[in-house]
């Protein structure tokens, strides 16, 4: 069975039974979580020696390292380029953030729309890490 930051994926099926990509168990969270802004401060690649002296959200780190303990997958994923990663990883390791992934070069300006073909939730960091809970918004979607 294939695995996902060390999780087991589930084999899955199209309508006509051919194999399609596994998927988590639902109650895995794959959490994709930006770092500058998010977990610390917003510092643009352009100042990369404040990338190692920036302190984390308290918030942050205790809520991030909570949802990794309790079995989801936590990958960053920044617009910091590769000849970010050393010092982003170091940086990391030096606050104790518990993750499974770095993904370096998302695309900087924000305004992201999201396409994919598995179910994608997004949540806009407002300052605070809390638990998170349900509310009902408005969404776009294809047209059938």
């Amino acid at each position: 069975m294939p695995e996902s930051a060390g999780h087991p994926l589930r084999t899955t099926f199209d309508e006509h039974g051919n194999p399609i990509s596994p998927q988590l168990d639902e109650d895995v969270k794959n959490y994709l979580i930006d770092i500058d802004g998010t977990v610390t401060d917003d510092v643009p690649n352009e100042e990369p020696e404040r990338m190692a002296t920036c302190e984390p959200y308290p918030d942050a780190l205790d809520i991030l390292n909570k949802w990794f303990d309790q079995g989801h997958i936590i990958t960053f994923f920044t617009s910091r380029t590769e000849e970010h990663r050393e010092i982003t990883e170091l940086w990391l390791e030096k606050h104790g953030f518990k993750y499974h992934g770095l993904l370096m070069g998302k695309p900087r300006g924000g305004n992201y729309h999201w396409i994919d073909n598995h179910m994608v939730r997004a949540t806009k960091f407002n300052g605070k890490f809390t638990d998170l809970i349900k509310v009902m918004k408005e969404i776009e979607v294809f047209k059938r």
